[in-house]
């Protein structure tokens, strides 16, 4: 119990030396993993945003299936069944002659009736599309099958503005992807930086500690916990400025904006996870990396 404790206050006075031996390079990559969170923090904002945006544009999105004339009520029930039996259809609404005639008066101000002295317009069926449908691939393929349908005459789509969603869709989500894997491998490669120059610092004492028989995770514990605690500390830093920064940003957006600002608990707390992670895995880079060569003579 006695070595277990020694072994254990051993770790954690070696892992926490790296505050006093080498000042400059462990601010410098706390200061990296802060910056590098920060980065991804506001850029994960920005995404998150971005999709619900693009999401609320796709929502705006529907199908209209126009009908051959002239139809029985029969046949258009039937239709209509037809329709929603298919995969990714998750609502219809029938418009007939009347309710069209209806919306173009709301849109233009005439009474179609006044001007033509009868209605051309055809009934139609509005269908809206369950959200994994609403791409431009996919609303083709609905709209092809609905199409070959007996009782169809056409189905028109916004399907430029889909085209256009997914495009800028796949764009934001390769920018903020590239972005962050750019980032992490500067914070990982700044922290096996200073781990690597902790080991060599030390790589006397190794030698001497693999000599008196001393195993290989009593040595590498501590590098490895100071990585952590650099991410670790990192991560605080970086938690409390984001949360800073977007509580100030209310101060600029309107009443119905302000929610959609403020992120859930689960995001910061992701944000803390992630500096632990890039702690830990340039630490492990280091360590496994320079521990043999500083214990080779």
């Amino acid at each position: 119990m006695q070595r277990t404790l020694v072994s254990l206050s051993y770790t954690v006075r070696e892992s926490l030396s790296c505050f006093t031996r080498a000042k400059l390079s462990t601010f410098i990559s706390i200061v990296t993993i802060t910056i590098s969170l920060l980065f991804l923090g506001v850029f994960a904002v920005i995404s998150v945003h971005a999709s619900r945006f693009i999401d609320a544009l796709r929502d705006k999105v529907e199908l209209e299936a126009f009908l051959d004339e002239p139809m029985s009520f029969q046949e258009i029930s039937e239709l209509q069944q037809q329709v929603s039996s298919l995969p990714g259809v998750e609502g219809l609404t029938l418009v007939s002659k009347d309710d069209a005639a209806k919306t173009f008066q709301e849109e233009f101000g005439e009474n179609i009736l006044d001007v033509l002295e009868f209605n051309p317009l055809p009934a139609s069926i509005k269908i809206s599309l369950q959200s994994g449908f609403k791409t431009s691939e996919k609303a083709a393929a609905i709209s092809a099958v609905i199409e070959q349908m007996r009782g169809i005459e056409s189905v028109r789509y916004r399907k430029d503005l889909l085209e256009l969603i997914d495009t800028r869709a796949a764009s934001v989500n390769n920018l903020t992807l590239g972005l962050g894997v750019f980032v992490s491998l500067s914070a990982i490669f700044l922290v096996s930086n200073t781990i690597r120059l902790a080991i060599h610092a030390k790589r006397h004492l190794i030698r001497t500690m693999e000599l008196v028989g001393a195993t290989g995770a009593f040595i590498r514990v501590p590098f490895l916990l100071e990585g952590l605690i650099q991410g670790f500390l990192g991560g605080i830093v970086a938690t409390a400025l984001l949360y800073g920064l977007l509580e100030y940003a209310t101060r600029f957006t309107s009443f119905e904006f302000t929610g959609s600002v403020h992120m859930e608990p689960i995001f910061y707390a992701g944000v803390l996870a992630a500096g632990l992670f890039l702690g830990f895995v340039g630490a492990i880079i280091s360590v496994f990396r320079f521990i043999a060569a500083a214990a080779t003579p």
